[in-house]
């Protein structure tokens, strides 16, 4: 269960990243309400899944979703470049966060 809700709070962590980007610094209400509920949901999330796992692979997975869940949304939904570099090393994230929740 522990993993299961590390992975929607890494969601979520991408969720409230996108939000904060798209509330042009708080100045925007709804995407403000998003990344406020996101943000809340994402730590407690955290909070929970650390209860059980290491912290140190906890987090890793955690930031490592979060951070190619925003880098693909901003490729996909704000034409930010999507080079193969780019898709590559999110790749090598990807492989670390699958690394990690193998070798637990």
């Amino acid at each position: 269960m522990a993993w299961f809700v590390l992975v929607i709070s890494g969601l979520l962590e991408a969720v409230w990243a996108s939000a904060l980007a798209q509330s042009r610094g708080l100045t925007r209400l709804g995407p403000s309400v998003l990344f406020a509920v996101a943000v809340v949901l994402s730590m407690i999330g955290l909070a929970y899944a650390l209860r059980t796992l290491p912290v140190g692979t906890g987090y890793a997975v955690w930031v490592g979703i979060g951070a190619t869940g925003t880098a693909l949304y901003g490729m996909v939904a704000l034409d930010e470049p999507a080079s193969l570099a780019r898709i590559l090393c999110l790749l090598a994230i990807v492989a670390g966060v699958v690394g990690l929740k193998l070798a637990h």
